[in-house]
């Protein structure tokens, strides 16, 4: 399967609240697909304004359309906390024909609730492709075309198989 590798680097957020409350302890979760999520460590800055600057590289399927991008906190409980998120088209960064291998770009995506309501909240990233890779790299067998003819001793001169175009084919057009 091929993949490509995304690196994503969370920059910061501005104007992080949680029920209009400043956030502490908030992280940045990144989801590829269902059931795959990485996330930053905790936000040494506690209020609205949370920054990151940490680099996280995901493995991204060629058949990616977006990736997720949520907000946490921390709760008392141990449990994170929504706080806001953001659906990102592959597109943003991986859709410019021409555009070198490596080039960053810098996004910024206005989050959303967890009903889908936009809030003040945004949250500033980088992302850079790679170089398209194979996950695993194996041997297809090719199966024989053709048909064994002659003396098995000269065979073995070309392989030993015959290939040509079936006759309905080779015949004139008699339109």
């Amino acid at each position: 399967m091929m993949k490509r590798a995304l690196e994503i680097t969370s920059i910061s957020a501005e104007n992080i609240r949680l029920n209009k409350k400043p956030v502490k302890n908030a992280v940045v979760a990144i989801r590829v697909e269902h059931g795959y999520e990485c996330s930053t460590k905790l936000a040494p800055d506690k209020g609205t304004n949370p920054k990151w600057n940490e680099s996280l590289v995901v493995d991204l399927p060629l058949h990616a359309g977006f990736i997720t991008l949520e907000v946490k906190c921390k709760c008392s409980s141990g449990k994170h906390k929504l706080v806001g998120g953001a659906i990102v088209p592959i597109s943003d960064f991986a859709g410019e024909f021409g555009a070198p291998e490596g080039h960053v770009h810098f996004l910024s995506y206005r989050l959303r609730d967890a009903s889908g309501v936009r809030t003040d909240g945004i949250i500033n990233i980088s992302a850079k492709m790679a170089i398209a890779a194979l996950a695993h790299t194996y041997e297809v067998p090719r199966p024989e075309i053709g048909v064994p003819v002659g003396d098995p001793r000269r065979m073995m001169v070309a392989g030993g198989l015959v290939t040509g175009v079936p006759v309905w084919y080779a015949q004139p057009c008699r339109c």
